[in-house]
């Protein structure tokens, strides 16, 4: 199996302006990194839309995989949503990774996305049947719970049907991967869990009469380096305390240097994992350092 190892945001300083992106793209192309991931942060400042961001990267790159870690689905319109990643599949083919998320992990973000109380998953499942159907068939009629549609095409289809990713760590979550997913992106969790995780996943996904791909299982790592702001580290370990409310310590949840970052990627592989999005836990210096840090410490793991 193949291990790819991409990069998410990379701020630089405590107010990285959006138009970081055109460096960062420029950045990640030069460097040959397999892919970039944006995230879904509404109310985050300096940062863009990801489906937004990452067009703009697609015009300023030729290889670099385009991936959205994540996408928050409840609360978009799926059709929208669909003919959005068609365009850019158009624009950059064969290199667009989407990945969606029920919720966002940020409480102030959760009115940006309007949905009926209590009725996250319901939504989340219809619209991402929709999503797949439109990016796979010429022309769809639907008639659910949440969404309406009558003979609706989007065009250009992509040559070849996009895989769709999807995160979460609950049972439910990763049961509804193996129903109705084709990859899986995890994060802020340990070796141990994702190996649980997957299991789960290829076991939901072997109910359903389906199967994903052994290397279509991933998550996201987050390295401390030696010269980052302790202070922007320890808001860092208090959001993912409260985005694990289980008690489980975020020490234990992030990389503390490079070494720590390859160790704990040889124990995901042994566990499964085969794609890996690594982002800083505190804004760097200089993208163009932290890249070849980056390079030079996990490019020899890629396979």
């Amino acid at each position: 199996m193949k291990v790819r190892i991409g990069v998410g945001h990379v701020p630089v300083g405590a107010h990285d302006p959006a138009a970081g992106l055109a460096e960062l793209a420029d950045e990640l192309e030069a460097h040959r990194v397999d892919s970039v991931w944006l995230s879904d942060l509404a109310s985050a400042p300096h940062t863009v839309d990801p489906l937004i961001g990452l067009a703009y990267i697609a015009g300023r790159t030729r290889r670099l995989k385009l991936g959205t870690g994540v996408l928050i689905l409840p609360g978009r319109d799926p059709a929208v949503v669909a003919m959005q990643l068609a365009g850019l599949a158009a624009l950059a083919p064969g290199r667009v990774l989407p990945t969606f998320g029920i919720r966002p992990a940020q409480p102030a973000d959760r009115p940006a996305y309007a949905v009926p109380p209590g009725r996250h998953a319901e939504v989340f499942e219809e619209a991402l049947t929709v999503v797949r159907a439109l990016l796979s068939r010429p022309n769809v009629t639907h008639h659910g719970e949440f969404f309406h549609l009558d003979e609706v095409s989007i065009a250009p289809l992509p040559a070849k049907p996009l895989d769709l990713w999807l995160s979460g760590r609950l049972p439910a979550a990763l049961d509804r991967v193996g129903r109705l997913a084709d990859g899986w992106l995890g994060s802020n969790i340990t070796s141990g869990e994702a190996e649980a995780c997957r299991v789960r996943i290829e076991r939901a996904a072997a109910d359903a009469g389906r199967e994903i791909e052994p290397d279509h299982y991933g998550t996201y790592l987050t390295v401390v380096l030696d010269d980052a702001d302790e202070r922007a580290v320890g808001a860092l370990l208090d959001g993912i305390r409260r985005r694990r409310p289980d008690g489980a310590d975020p020490r234990t949840l992030v990389c503390r240097g490079w070494a720590a970052a390859r160790e704990e990627m040889r124990r995901f592989v042994d566990a499964g994992l085969t794609k890996f999005v690594v982002r800083p836990a505190a804004p760097v210096t200089s993208r163009r350092d932290f890249l070849d840090q980056f390079v030079a410490e996990l490019g020899p793991m890629e396979t």
